[in-house]
């Protein structure tokens, strides 16, 4: 099959795209949670889920770097090129955007960055600048990848139904 993917790119991809989506959506769920133990148990989840998307994200970056584009499967109008490769990296850059303005948000409130129970960073002075501004980038980013995660899905779709070049067949390591 013509753009044949490595395992490690599957894996890459479905590893980052499944926590991504449970972490946006543990976030969307907590925001709206009033003050209590429940809330701050979840947003300790769902910082803890987000520092290891980072991780997992800049290996996903770094193996993209080695391995190079990926090939697409049938001819495509330039257009339509632009608008894939736009939304591809632009989703990259969220999966980097959203756990870095989260840690900006948690040092700038003067919190310690922890990863389930694990301290990676001290907790220190409350930076208000930072922390508001992490929350701002977390705020516009949380609406710009959901709109983006929406294209992606539905592009897949469109080419596994309609176009039937085996996208989302491909991306099952098929």
């Amino acid at each position: 099959m013509k753009g044949k993917l490595s395992k490690p790119t599957i894996a890459l991809h479905w590893i980052t795209g499944i926590l991504f989506i449970g972490v946006i959506m543990l976030g969307l769920y907590v925001a709206d949670l009033p003050r209590s133990p429940e809330k701050f148990e979840l947003l300790g989840i769902h910082k803890s889920l987000g520092t290891i998307i980072l991780a997992v994200a800049l290996v996903r970056i770094a193996w993209r770097f080695k391995e190079g584009a990926i090939p697409t499967t049938t001819e495509r109008s330039k257009l339509q090129r632009i608008l894939e490769k736009s939304v591809q990296h632009l989703l990259l850059l969220g999966t980097l955007l959203m756990p870095v303005s989260g840690i900006m948000m948690n040092m700038g409130g003067g919190r310690a960055l922890e990863v389930f129970g694990y301290e990676l960073l001290a907790a220190g002075d409350k930076i208000q600048w930072l922390g508001s501004l992490g929350h701002t980038i977390h705020v516009i980013a949380s609406k710009v990848v959901l709109v983006l995660i929406v294209l992606h899905i539905l592009a897949a779709l469109k080419h596994q139904l309609i176009n039937k070049d085996n996208t989302l067949v491909r991306m099952f390591g098929r």
